[in-house]
């Protein structure tokens, strides 16, 4: 992370312009959410060239103002976004929000069912008003017998296998990172998108129902039909038969650590030949992969033994010298000076809007993609709260003295 002054810094706004038009370039996205799974979806829209609005209460999103795990939320996953600040308690607000909404061409919400029905901001109420309308809920349940349970990440991950497989039998652990909120998010914005190609055809709108727990189903899918075609339950990740001979982690000189893998029996030949393990080339009961998954049990401590010998630096050397599969055991914050992020753009400079680095830069990770060559960049930094209210109320028709009238009774900010 890189610190500087705001004297140092590019005014608040455009940081990148994309060298060519974005594919949602024109689509306006209005965006009623707070933590994770909503904001996902609205950054993947907003990166991809949508106009995202973002509605927050009066006194900002309580996101901004996480600590812990989740002080990096909001820099993340708002990018690219402009925010309005209302007061939905307010009838002047709700009727802003409701005008807002039906400008529309996507509205994404993640509140608990029911909320934005009690302001009109529902589905049916804003289609009335605008017939092609996509309307994105992102729940912890699609409709059925636990949709008016609150769910967390960390909820589904227990309840839907994810957690059990992660961790060692007897201590299930959830997942190092927010997976099912960040990939709800993403299934949403891949409804939206559907939804418009479809509107393009048809003219009309529809809605979209993305869940935590669904989702959650999806990730372990592999392992519940790993049991419908053996019979056999799966094994925590930990505790699995590995599909291959070589694929682990190994602890080597001065206690570090490194994944190594030979997942074909060339691969196999090559780290023989490059280790000078001629021995275990030679070996008639190593000779495919599936002979060397069923040795597993003795082969790995041998292995482990001769492996501990080198460092880690050196087997990296080697595999890297033969394309073999490794990877160094890496930790979060060392991604910052990874050098292939470094030389691929694949991290871009934000200014941070809130708390005590408040004005200071800091590098956020794009979208994992390319298009026609090029990463969509952040064009926008994450926006201060209701940044954008002036603007986005005059081009709803709302005059200066009205919006100063608004922002007295406090609907707005």
């Amino acid at each position: 992370m890189t610190d500087t002054t705001p004297s140092d810094l590019a005014p608040h706004g455009a940081t990148s312009t994309p060298s060519k038009p974005l594919p949602l370039q024109g689509i306006r996205v209005v965006e009623f959410s707070h933590m994770v799974m909503g904001p996902a979806c609205g950054m993947v829209l907003a990166d991809l060239g949508a106009e995202v609005i973002k509605v927050e209460p009066v006194d900002g999103d309580r996101t901004r103002h996480l600590l812990g795990a989740g002080a990096g939320f909001f820099p993340m996953f708002n990018r690219n976004k402009k925010s309005v600040a209302i007061d939905l308690r307010q009838p002047e607000g709700v009727q802003a929000a409701i005008r807002l909404a039906a400008s529309a061409d996507v509205v994404l919400q993640n509140f608990k069912p029911g909320v934005m029905k009690k302001y009109g901001l529902d589905h049916a109420s804003l289609s009335r008003l605008n017939p092609g309308l996509i309307y994105v809920n992102h729940t912890g349940f699609l409709p059925g017998p636990y949709e008016h349970r609150t769910a967390l990440d960390e909820v589904v991950q227990m309840m839907g296998g994810l957690a059990y497989m992660t961790g060692r039998p007897g201590d299930p652990l959830r997942a190092g990172s927010s997976v099912n909120d960040i990939m709800g998010g993403m299934f949403g914005a891949i409804g939206a998108m559907a939804a418009l190609m479809q509107r393009a055809q048809t003219g009309q709108g529809q809605e979209i129902d993305a869940a935590l727990f669904e989702n959650n189903v999806f990730l372990v899918g592999q392992h519940m039909m790993q049991y419908a075609v053996t019979g056999q339950p799966a094994a925590p990740m930990p505790e699995r038969i590995s599909s291959w001979g070589l694929y682990d982690v190994f602890s080597v000189q001065d206690g570090t650590q490194i994944f190594l893998a030979a997942v074909s029996d060339a691969q196999w030949r090559t780290f023989c030949t490059a280790m000078g393990f001629d021995d275990l080339l030679a070996d008639p009961a190593l000779q495919t992969n599936n002979d060397r998954v069923r040795a597993r049990a003795t082969l790995m401590p041998d292995l482990r033994q001769r492996l501990a010998q080198h460092s880690a630096a050196h087997l990296a050397q080697v595999f890297e010298d033969h394309q073999l599969p490794y990877a160094p055991i890496s930790r979060p914050e060392q991604l910052f000076d990874d050098p292939h992020l470094l030389a691929t753009g694949g991290l871009a400079e934000v200014v941070l809007s809130d708390g005590d680095k408040a004005g200071q830069t800091a590098k956020t990770t794009l979208l994992p993609l390319r298009m026609d060559g090029e990463r969509l960049p952040v064009r926008s930094n994450p926006p201060k709260a209701g940044e954008h209210t002036v603007e986005l109320l005059t081009s709803l028709g709302y005059s200066a003295a009205e919006i100063e009238v608004m922002r007295q009774q406090q609907a707005v900010a």
